[in-house]
């Protein structure tokens, strides 16, 4: 069976750089990643794990410097609750939820230094399973912040099926992306992918490496990588897109950013895909 790839519009590149993790070599590194190649870049306004005001400041000094414009560039963020966050909070924790989205976007902006989001992403529902009356509520927030043009497109992250059914059922404006981490012994998301296949939403797939050690580094992903002269993590990032994805890759390597960008040179045969798809549900 064939897979259509990915269709990216506009500015949104095929593979998104992700920040987080980085601290204080979150600018050098996002300035390195911009000079590399890389046009989409993902950060949040959630400073336990990002520093977005750094990735502004690398996109800043990449625009002065040449090396882009901001029309190159596909810049997604997001608003995350208080739970996610530590005491560096982007928003009025005593504010309703409505406030705060509107609090943290506006500060994303400032962080950012640019006047427009390509993509705002809520960071999560607020619980497990279903959503509730915060995530109802941010929702709505940012549907306002879209009606505004203040972010080019909406989406969530760190959602289920169930709970992405339930959102775009109820919604005005339904989410353009999801972005999830993406296991291999759950079928690389499949359920959520198809969903997102059949309502045009582009899934984003992150921790493909970190969440999947045991099949890149294993013999069958090693198999392919020899036959096509290529790293087993390329043959990863490019399953990822033969299957409809959009991979975020957070490589901290000049060599591994180039690499990783270089993935749109070769293609996996259909056997390839379908073997890496059944690697550890066929336990071999």
């Amino acid at each position: 069976m064939s897979r259509p790839e990915l269709e990216t519009t506009t500015n949104l590149p095929r593979i998104l750089y992700g920040t987080a993790w980085k601290e204080e070599t979150t600018q050098a590194l996002t300035e390195l990643a911009i000079q590399q190649g890389f046009r989409g870049i993902d950060t949040a306004n959630q400073r336990k794990h990002y520093d977005e005001a750094a990735v502004g400041a690398a996109i800043s000094y990449s625009i002065k410097q040449g090396h882009v414009t901001r029309d190159d560039l596909f810049i997604q963020t997001k608003f995350t609750f208080q739970a996610g966050q530590d005491h560096r909070l982007p928003y009025d924790p005593k504010a309703p939820t409505e406030v705060q989205v509107t609090q943290s976007c506006a500060s994303s902006l400032e962080h950012l230094r640019i006047d427009q989001i390509d993509s705002y992403v809520l960071h999560g529902p607020s619980r497990g399973t279903g959503l509730g009356p915060q995530d109802w509520a941010a929702w709505k927030a940012m549907e306002q912040i879209y009606d505004l043009g203040t972010v080019r497109a909406l989406g969530i992250s760190n959602v289920s099926l169930e709970q992405l059914t339930e959102l775009c059922q109820r919604v005005r404006v339904r989410p353009r992306f999801v972005q999830n981490r993406c296991y291999a012994i759950q079928g690389w998301d499949d359920s959520v992918r198809k969903f997102c296949a059949e309502h045009g939403i582009i899934y984003q797939g992150f921790s493909l490496l970190t969440a999947n050690r045991t099949v890149w580094a294993g013999p069958h992903v090693a198999a392919i990588a020899k036959r096509l002269g290529r790293s087993p993590a390329q043959v990863i990032f490019r399953f990822a897109m033969q299957i409809g994805m959009l991979p975020l890759t957070g490589t901290t390597n000049a060599a591994h950013m180039r690499a990783d960008l270089d993935v749109e040179q070769f293609s996996l045969t259909e056997a390839d895909v379908n073997r890496i798809e059944s690697i550890l549900l066929r336990n071999t």
